[in-house]
């Protein structure tokens, strides 16, 4: 692993059989990219969250600058209708904001708890890569004695490394089939740990959107001339236009 700032020789011992290897490599490999998934998607729920209520605080922005618009004072039909307008803004704001604050509760706190796991895991494995490095030093220690001509001194030595090595051997045997156990258990909890937070995202944004579909009909109840076709209005409008380019400050020099 490219964090281990050093590399000690092969034993000629194979240590830890390859499909061991290979099966601790694809369940790690499993978690760190379930880590890298899960900060992207505490990113993208920050984004969607200050986009949203980014969203109806500039809805109350304009609604509020047309409410002190000098136009509104001058005509009360016009002033009925972005009262109307604005008051809608400001539930819809009140509601966005109910549901920001469930969402912040129910999905990206639980997110952020979830990830708080990831350092701890990561340093077990650092801590399993340095005793099997320690492993493989002690290990190549052994048999540098193993074959050199058995003397007294030699045996002595020889039997010194072993008793090293007994310990270092145990230590990572548990903690190599610890991590061989737990990491298969912690990836598929992660089920059981997100579902009721998507639930939860799922139900506030349904309970919002109903709330709106509920305000903006209310509005269009308000405000509509519901004998006007949009055509009608389109061309109301163009009237309008028109009779405006009519003026003569407003004509072509």
């Amino acid at each position: 692993m490219s964090w281990i700032p050093f590399k000690i020789g092969q034993p000629k011992k194979q240590l830890v059989p390859k499909t061991v290897e290979r099966d601790f490599e694809r369940e790690y490999g499993k978690l760190q990219q379930l880590e890298e998934q899960t900060k992207k998607l505490q990113k993208d729920m920050k984004k969607s969250t200050d986009a949203d209520l980014a969203m109806s605080k500039s809805a109350v922005k304009i609604s509020s600058d047309l409410l002190n618009n000098p136009l509104c004072e001058q005509d009360a039909a016009f002033l009925d209708m972005v009262t109307a307008f604005d008051t809608a803004m400001r539930r819809m704001d009140s509601f966005n904001q109910e549901k920001v604050n469930q969402i912040q509760r129910t999905v990206m706190e639980p997110l952020k708890k979830f990830s708080s796991v990831f350092p701890s895991l990561n340093m077990a494995v650092k801590r399993r890569e340095q005793t099997l490095q320690d492993y493989r030093r002690l290990q190549n220690k052994v048999e540098k004695y193993e074959e050199k001509e058995r003397s007294g001194p030699v045996l002595a030595k020889l039997h010194q490394a072993r008793e090293e090595l007994r310990p270092v051997k145990d230590d990572f045997e548990a903690k190599n089939q610890q991590l061989l156990d737990e990491m298969p258990k912690f990836y598929m909890s992660r089920i059981d740990f997100f579902k009721p937070s998507f639930e939860a995202l799922i139900r506030a944004q349904v309970c919002f959107y109903s709330e709106l579909r509920s305000i903006f009909s209310q509005l269009t109840a308000q405000i509509d001339r519901p004998e006007l076709s949009d055509e009608q209005r389109e061309k109301e409008n163009e009237g309008t236009i028109s009779e405006m380019r009519a003026l003569s400050i407003v004509g072509d020099d």
